[in-house]
């Protein structure tokens, strides 16, 4: 199975003016987790709830804040071609929940482990990714 067969293909962006309360709310809004940051189309970056917490709201930053000042820029991204099985096995490599997929630099789909889990009837896919990004981590004390 090819991830174009699973993946979300009506991504909402936003661009990296946008303040990390707009982008809560949208969050909030479609009910994800993520979302990408576009310039022009193209993929800058991507910012997850865990980022506006993590290093916004938890480095004082203010909610009028940009996103460009804490959106992830080193991105892990995959193509509609690749397969399921792939895609999973990136994900797991990168311990990352959402995968974006790009063509030509533009965004044309998002695929999440819940994807793979629910859409991919082979199962094992997910399991894959899930083991090694749900993997625990040791709390920095």
């Amino acid at each position: 199975m090819k991830v174009a067969d699973i993946m979300t293909k009506e991504v909402d962006t936003c661009n990296p003016g946008h303040s990390l309360q707009e982008v809560a709310a949208k969050m909030k809004e479609i009910n994800v987790g993520s979302i990408p940051i576009c310039k022009n189309e193209k993929l800058v970056g991507i910012i997850t709830d865990r980022d506006i917490v993590v290093r916004g709201i938890a480095d004082n930053l203010s909610l009028e804040s940009a996103v460009s000042e804490i959106l992830s820029e080193n991105m892990v991204t995959g193509n509609k071609d690749m397969s399921v099985e792939e895609a999973a096995e990136l994900m797991a490599d990168h311990q990352i929940r959402r995968l974006p997929i790009v063509e030509n630099d533009k965004v044309v789909g998002i695929v999440s482990l819940g994807d793979i889990a629910v859409k991919d009837k082979s199962y094992g896919n997910a399991d894959i990714a899930l083991d090694e990004v749900s993997e625990p981590a040791e709390p920095e004390k």
